[in-house]
């Protein structure tokens, strides 16, 4: 279990949005928000996966809750920002984790999979960004978080569409940080290695075995250790960090 650097209040007062929080790094980055005094949304794709989120909060005794959010879809996400802003006020930190997979060599990706890919982890996550800018323009104050990965900065065999995307999130951010910065508005990414999740899990004693051999650390990262990092760029601790990627690899790319 990877322990927090960060005291109960590193984020007091603050109103997180975090996509994809129903499970995984995710769910990771919901609790450690929530434990750093944040009153945090949470989305994911289906009602039960909302509910799942809310419950934590409860188990917690904190303030956060979960939402039913699909980034690719347009018009569900002005709706859900509109709503967010209505019920909690300005959103101050915006983490952007919800991304999908459609693996498959490029000789035989079609339109739809490499489609599906770029609208849900590249597009939808600029639509979703865009609707939160204004009410961090004018509070002249916001952290925003893109979930980018290894695979966007070395690539990946059977993966153009995703790596393709998370590479797109890193040139996106940098923009935006460029456009933003002097409104006090900051713009990271934070690109994890290989982390231990429920699909990794699924991989045999050697699978795993070989992917820590590429690992100079010697181990798979745990979802805390990219939770920590999300924590850390959301504080006021990063206040002076902005158009940068933080790689969380275990020094698998140096």
């Amino acid at each position: 279990m990877t322990k927090s650097i960060f005291t109960p209040n590193a984020l007091e007062g603050e109103t997180v949005v975090i996509t994809g929080a129903s499970r995984g790094i995710g769910a990771a980055i919901f609790e450690a928000c929530l434990k750093a005094g944040a009153t945090v949304i949470g989305t994911a794709t289906s009602e039960p996966g909302a509910e799942k989120i809310t419950a934590k909060a409860k188990e917690l005794g904190l303030k956060g809750c979960g939402k039913v959010l699909n980034i690719a879809d347009r018009v569900q996400t002005d709706a859900f920002a509109a709503e967010v802003e209505k019920e909690f006020g300005a959103v101050s930190v915006l983490i952007n984790n919800a991304g999908i997979t459609r693996d498959t060599l490029a000789l035989r990706m079609k339109d739809e999979q490499w489609d599906a890919v770029i609208e849900t982890n590249l597009t939808g996550t600029f639509r979703l960004t865009r609707c939160f800018l204004k009410g961090m323009m004018k509070a002249r104050k916001g952290k925003i978080i893109n979930l980018s990965s290894i695979v966007g900065m070395m690539g990946n065999a059977g993966q153009a569409n995703y790596a393709a995307a998370k590479a797109g999130l890193i040139a996106m951010s940098k923009s935006i940080a460029r456009e933003l910065g002097a409104r006090g508005i900051t713009v990271n990414c934070i690109a994890p290695g290989f982390i231990a999740t429920d699909m990794t899990d699924a991989l045999s004693d050697d699978q795993k075995k070989a992917l820590s051999a590429q690992i100079p650390l010697s181990r798979l990262g745990s979802v805390g250790d990219i939770a920590n990092a999300a924590v850390f760029l959301a504080s006021d601790a990063a206040s002076y960090i902005t158009g940068q990627v933080i790689e969380v690899n275990g020094g698998m790319r140096m």
